[in-house]
């Protein structure tokens, strides 16, 4: 990364935190107002599913394939989550599932030195935050990312990460001065659709990388510590069925079962059903119950 895009990755780990306190102080013994919560959750689906939908699924794992407009649309939102440049992203996260908890994985909780509960913390810590300071964007993106290199537009946009985070924030400003007509709306709408919405996208998304990798529940045979957590996948918008994911990369679907709520998945669905998506992955019953099937083997192999 470039040190405009190093600056506004650390600016945006610290300023929402700010304004997330500042949003904390407002509301003390007060009640938030609908508008700046409409604004706060539309923001938030938008740059989030950009994230999911756009970064992850399409971009890293070509669960799907849909028309340029809408594939440069959905990398314009995922970068104004805050979350680095599209490029350096998709190439951590490539990087990520290469080296699953093992050396090299860019943010594994699981390969601090220390053992026992500090270990633990130290690991959990690395993966949520610590990991941006140490490992971020430095997959190659050469190597990892190759495809999307030679996609001049996407090095376009990929360099327009400050601008792209910062239209992030004017966005919800402008919603609120041209709504309420005065400063005040504008600035508390930047307050919640801006900086609480990028600190709540941050945490939930960092919370993949170190809670779906440590609590949880597995079912497939897997050479990582990926699990699914089902009180975070409506936040995470289907990411957190995260073991689902590492057992099936390429599925555009990571809630699998009926009851395993995927929001990214059912957009997916949804562009599909309308031609703006196709090449859609889907992992067929079959092959899910033999990845099943595998598991219980191994475990009982194990218990013998």
């Amino acid at each position: 990364m470039s040190r405009a895009q190093k600056a506004t990755n650390l600016i945006a780990v610290v300023l929402p935190f700010l304004g997330f306190v500042a949003a904390v102080v407002l509301l003390w013994n007060s009640v938030v107002g609908w508008l700046d919560l409409a604004i706060l959750a539309g923001m938030y689906l938008a740059t989030a599913l950009g994230v999911t939908v756009g970064f992850h699924r399409l971009l890293t794992h070509r669960s799907f394939e849909t028309a340029r407009p809408l594939r440069l649309s959905l990398a314009a939102l995922g970068s104004m989550s805050v979350q680095g440049p599209v490029i350096a992203w998709v190439a951590d996260h490539r990087k990520h599932h290469a080296f699953a908890d093992e050396e090299g994985d860019p943010h594994s909780p699981h390969l601090d030195p220390e053992t026992g509960f500090l270990g633990s913390i130290r690991g959990l810590l690395h993966a949520h935050v610590g990991w941006l300071f140490n490992t971020q964007a430095k997959a190659g993106a050469r190597r990892y990312a190759r495809d999307l290199l030679d996609d001049p537009a996407m090095r376009r946009l990929s360099r327009a990460f400050p601008a792209l985070a910062l239209l992030g924030l004017a966005i919800p400003f402008g919603l609120g001065l041209a709504i309420t007509g005065t400063l005040a709306g504008g600035l508390t709408a930047l307050l919640w659709g801006g900086l609480v919405r990028v600190f709540f996208v941050h945490h939930v998304t960092w919370s993949i990388n170190s809670i779906c990798h440590f609590f949880g529940r597995r079912r497939f045979d897997t050479d990582d510590h990926s699990t699914n957590v089902a009180w975070l996948a409506l936040p995470s918008l289907g990411e957190a069925w995260h073991h689902n994911h590492h057992a099936f990369p390429t599925s555009a679907f990571h809630g699998l079962r009926r009851l395993e709520l995927d929001p990214s998945g059912l957009l997916i669905q949804l562009l599909e059903r309308v031609g703006l998506a196709w090449d859609v992955v889907r992992v067929p019953p079959e092959r899910q119950a033999a990845k099943a099937r595998t598991t219980v083997a191994a475990q009982r192999t194990s218990a013998g």
